[in-house]
């Protein structure tokens, strides 16, 4: 039964990150700059790899989508905690709250499951070199991000779908900078005993899939790169996948201090900015890591530069 009805709540405050004034405004600064490069490092990253043609390959066709979700990831949550910053307004209407928290779960899920078909695609590439355009084709690559997208919406939806059926009936104010689930559940005076267990089983495959299939797929790509004799073979090798193993470390290490702690040490302020990490700073340093250490990305940066120099120069 939809208990939407019952609530007196229309929408919820958000305590935000600081409550200074000076703290707010360094906040806003730091953060807009920070949000600006997330923008401009993602969708670079879209053009740039759709633009060149030696980065039409099924790891940088991940990577793409990578990009895409991690300015879904951050545009769900930064635009209205820096309109929040600077209007020294944190109130989020109901539908604003229940759309943020759909969006942020959606991009989440879906990257979760990006970084282990990623992983997939690395151990493809370097124990069957010689299959993997067959294994690896446009289709199979389609259809594995479809499957992660369709994963992603369903979790999203169900996680949405089973939080505002709930009643806030005592208090409006989300102990967070934004909508998310834990302290959704926590001003609840509904029974969340349902919402723990739904949550419980999509966290418990995301968490144990994901990590089960990159962990094996590692075990594979080390053990193949152990039987390499040359050490200039072993970094060569090692070098294409390393870029993807930090993205994972980064990632994962940040949701399991999150997540996998009980629910009575919640919603600290150390935890505040621990989800500030995982929703700017990763969509934030993603691109950079997959553009510093990536040879093939410097090179098609130097390409379009070299384009625009001799466009430049034609129009001259």
């Amino acid at each position: 039964m939809d208990k939407r009805n019952d609530t007196l709540v229309t929408e919820f405050i958000l305590s935000g990150l600081t409550d200074g004034p000076q703290m707010k405004a360094l906040c806003f600064v730091m953060f807009l700059l920070m949000y600006l490069v997330i923008l401009i490092g993602n969708l670079g990253m879209i053009v740039l790899i759709r633009s060149a043609s030696q980065l039409c390959t099924p790891m940088y066709f991940f990577l793409s989508h990578m990009s895409f979700l991690d300015l879904v990831y951050s545009s769900a949550v930064a635009p209205k905690m820096l309109l929040n910053l600077l209007t020294q307004k944190n109130n989020i209407s109901y539908m604003g709250c229940a759309a943020q928290m759909f969006f942020f779960v959606f991009s989440a899920s879906t990257e979760c499951l990006l970084l282990a078909v990623m992983a997939y695609d690395r151990y493809v590439a370097i124990c069957s070199p010689l299959l993997y355009m067959a294994l690896m084709s446009p289709r199979v690559c389609c259809q594995l991000m479809a499957s992660s997208y369709l994963f992603g919406f369903v979790n999203a939806m169900t996680q949405a779908f089973s939080t505002f059926r709930l009643s806030f009936c005592s208090s409006n104010i989300i102990n967070h900078f934004f909508c998310d689930i834990p302290p959704l559940l926590a001003l609840s005076c509904s029974d969340i005993h349902i919402n723990k267990i739904v949550l419980s089983i999509f966290a418990m495959f995301l968490g144990l899939f994901t990590s089960a299939e990159i962990l094996l797929s590692y075990v594979f790509i080390v053990s193949t790169i152990l039987q390499i004799h040359s050490s200039e073979g072993k970094r060569k090798t090692f070098s294409t996948c390393a870029s993807h193993l930090m993205a994972v470390s980064i990632f994962f290490g940040t949701t399991v201090f999150m997540y996998l702690r009980p629910s009575s040490s919640y919603f600290s302020d150390q935890d505040k900015w621990a989800s500030m990490f995982y929703t700017v700073v990763i969509p934030m340093m993603n691109p950079l890591i997959y553009s510093l250490r990536n040879k093939e990305v410097k090179e098609a940066l130097k390409k379009i530069q070299q384009w625009k120099l001799l466009g430049n120069f034609q129009v001259n």
